[in-house]
């Protein structure tokens, strides 16, 4: 497989699981007292949600960067993905939990936003740069 086929799967797998994360970090507060009755209450534990931002952080950042150096050379996705993971950060460690439900999913969907910005540049330039 190819540099630019594995930077669009990359690519894909960051779109998928930053949105997947978005929805997770909306719904959990929602069904939290419902968690434990179906045997999922290991989705709220904190370090399942460190170990999928650690995960995420480090998908996007080599996606984008195979792209930025292989295809298409442009940093605008990469402001965009570490907005999303600044709102992420924010959301999670900053201590106000009243905004935490609202820029954790932001940081998410902006994330899938980087990913996708990133794979539609890379389909867009056709050509490989040495």
């Amino acid at each position: 497989m190819s540099l630019s086929k594995i930077a669009l799967q990359l690519d894909r797998l960051g779109m998928t699981a930053s949105t997947l994360c978005a929805i997770h970090c909306a719904l959990v507060p929602v069904f939290l007292t419902a968690l434990p009755l179906a045997g999922l209450q290991f989705l709220a534990n904190e370090w399942i949600e460190i170990a999928m931002i650690i995960v995420s952080v480090i998908l996007g950042t080599l996606s984008l960067s195979i792209s930025y150096r292989k295809q298409h050379k442009k940093v605008l996705p990469f402001f965009i993905l570490f907005a999303g993971f600044a709102l992420i950060g924010i959301g999670h460690f900053a201590g106000i939990e009243s905004l935490e439900p609202v820029l954790i999913p932001m940081g998410g969907f902006t994330v899938a936003a980087a990913h996708l910005m990133n794979w539609r540049f890379n389909r867009v330039c056709k050509h490989v740069h040495k």
